[in-house]
């Protein structure tokens, strides 16, 4: 097992050629958003997300009762993006010493409040010490039918869901030392990273969609996400710049804010490939949520991206990169 460079791309490359495994019941392994097994004439849908003290978030501005929220809400975000719903969690978690009860009680309302929102039920877990808090939770789901990151095809036109860049802005407001109840504008931001919500009834939506052919959530920054959609998918794809969705308030804060739709992570949204022939029937979901066209998928494995004045170019892509960034 020989790593080219410790960054999450290369470890799941390593991991899914040194643990690949011919098994009838798995039907999707390493590599998406989440694993799938076929069981019992269900598709059962498991994923884990790792949240640690001093990478992800900082007590210091991160409220537990919404770190609580958060810690699930990632979660159901990968099983929203295979078209499931969540149903049990297991709840792994790490405590320094000198962590206080009352700390953990919020920790923990936040956790069953965002729980009861979404019908998951924790059913166990493991608690222990640790240098740093560190959380994980690991959540089974089930759907009727799944879509994966490797349904792309050339032709096939690039969606996402909600405004993108909110939570990268609020990070940054958080760095500054802006709390929340400075202002309307700066609370939706500031709520965008520390209390993200999962499209989990679009999700559900979209997999009973059948020309939905292929779906991601949008954690570590479209750029990124858009990449690992297309190598899944075998095809390229070109985005339009000045077609991504940014609302009111990344334009307030940002001079760029198309380079913070672009780049910024942990937006929590919907990326999603549909059939061109699937459009008219898109319609009636877009009268309850907010879906933008942005893009299409190309032949080929160029990504590109379509500048403010008509030019395309290569996409650079700098999101959220898991050994090199940290949320400081």
């Amino acid at each position: 097992m020989k790593l080219p460079k410790l960054e999450e791309d290369s470890v799941i490359e390593v991991l899914r050629r040194d643990f690949r495994r011919i098994d009838p019941d798995l039907f999707i392994g390493i590599g998406d958003d989440a694993a799938v097994l076929r069981w019992g004439g269900r598709s059962l849908i498991l994923t884990k997300d790792l949240l640690l003290e001093g990478t992800h978030f900082r007590t210091r501005w991160h409220p537990p009762e919404l770190l609580g929220r958060k810690s699930l809400s990632v979660n159901v975000s990968d099983i929203a993006a295979m078209g499931g719903d969540p149903r049990y969690a297991l709840l792994g978690i790490g405590l320094p010493e000198k962590t206080e009860p009352s700390w953990l009680e919020s920790f923990l309302s936040g956790l069953k409040a965002a729980a009861g929102e979404e019908g998951v039920s924790l059913i166990g877990g493991d608690t222990t010490r640790a240098a740093v808090i560190t959380i994980s939770v690991t959540l089974l789901g089930e759907a009727q039918r799944i879509v994966p990151r490797n349904g792309g095809r050339p032709g096939d036109l690039l969606y996402v869901s909600g405004t993108l860049g909110d939570a990268r802005l609020g990070l940054r407001l958080l760095k500054r030392g802006v709390g929340p109840g400075a202002g309307s504008e700066t609370d939706h931001l500031l709520r965008a990273f520390l209390d993200p919500r999962p499209q989990t009834a679009l999700g559900r939506r979209l997999g009973a969609l059948e020309p939905v052919s292929a779906m991601i959530d949008l954690s570590d920054g479209l750029s990124l996400d858009l990449v690992r959609l297309c190598r899944e998918s075998g095809c390229g794809a070109e985005i339009d710049l000045g077609k991504l969705p940014v609302s009111a308030q990344v334009r307030e804060f940002s001079r760029t804010p198309y380079r913070e739709a672009l780049h910024g992570g942990e937006d929590y949204q919907l990326l999603f490939c549909l059939r061109p022939e699937g459009k008219p029937r898109l319609s009636e979901l877009k009268k309850e949520f907010h879906l933008t066209e942005i893009g299409r998928m190309l032949p080929g494995s160029d990504v590109r991206v379509i500048d403010r004045r008509g030019r395309s170019k290569k996409l650079e892509h700098r999101g959220f990169k898991h050994f090199s960034d940290a949320k400081k």
